[in-house]
């Protein structure tokens, strides 16, 4: 008697564009961008100033609309499930979503609440000692250094634990202590099985971070391979490599 092998069911993309395209007025920003990452992939998305990262960032993140193309986020289409999306989602960017002139634990109770989680006060609390930031809890944001604030940023954005966090050059701005921090505190989410999407002019924390590359250039996808096996000088040669030829 034959034995028919069952194959498993494809599996649905935690983050998935399909000729994605973001126009303002005549001007290209995204152009036929398809880009997949799966469950607990850890992508970074290189590319120079003006290459669309921000763009692609604040897309999948709800911040903006497409202009044409499809955007799933957990198999949700973006355009028709924005509100259940954003519960999807952690989002870290150029603005940090805090309220400058509350403290610390009130910015996160605050965002606890709107979320609608049970005991805002104490995951509050518990995310602060996640990021080490207890001790300012009773302090006002605007008070708090430019590393502190990206740490109370990143508290703020896996609080109500989204499987799926979008980050946009996170580094910037950073000392070099602080960036160390910040390394390890990606470090540990990826350990824990998010999906991180993380834009970065930074190479070397790419390469530490993640286990694939993205490029983009002009607001195309140019290159997007598995970091396996490639050193810095590699990546900084490679990437040099397909930024002059997209740009001949």
């Amino acid at each position: 008697m034959s034995t028919e092998l069952r194959q498993a069911p494809p599996r649905t993309p935690a983050v998935q564009t399909l000729a994605l395209e973001k126009r303002f007025g005549r001007a290209a920003a995204l152009q036929s961008v398809d880009l997949r990452l799966d469950e607990g992939d850890f992508v970074a998305l290189l590319g120079p100033n003006g290459a669309g990262k921000t763009t692609l960032i604040r897309i999948l993140a709800t911040l903006a609309r497409p202009t044409a193309g499809k955007v799933l986020i957990g198999g949700l289409d973006l355009t028709h499930w924005s509100a259940q999306v954003r519960r999807l989602i952690g989002v870290v960017s150029h603005q940090s979503f805090l309220y400058r002139d509350l403290t610390v634990a009130e910015n996160l109770a605050l965002h606890a609440r709107l979320y609608g989680l049970s005991w805002p006060e104490e995951q509050a609390r518990a995310a602060l000692e996640r990021v080490g930031l207890e001790q300012r809890a009773s302090d006002l944001v605007r008070t708090l250094s430019r590393g502190q604030v990206q740490r109370l940023s990143i508290a703020r954005a896996v609080l109500h634990e989204p499987p799926i966090l979008l980050l946009d050059e996170p580094y910037a701005g950073l000392d070099p202590q602080a960036a160390a921090g910040l390394t390890r505190m990606l470090q540990e989410l990826a350990l824990r099985g998010r999906t991180v999407l993380l834009a970065t002019h930074e190479l070397e924390q790419g390469l530490e971070l993640a286990g694939r590359v993205a490029i983009l250039i002009g607001g195309r996808l140019a290159y997007e391979q598995p970091v396996r096996g490639l050193g810095t000088s590699d990546l900084r040669r490679l990437y040099l490599q397909v930024v002059d030829g997209a740009r001949r």
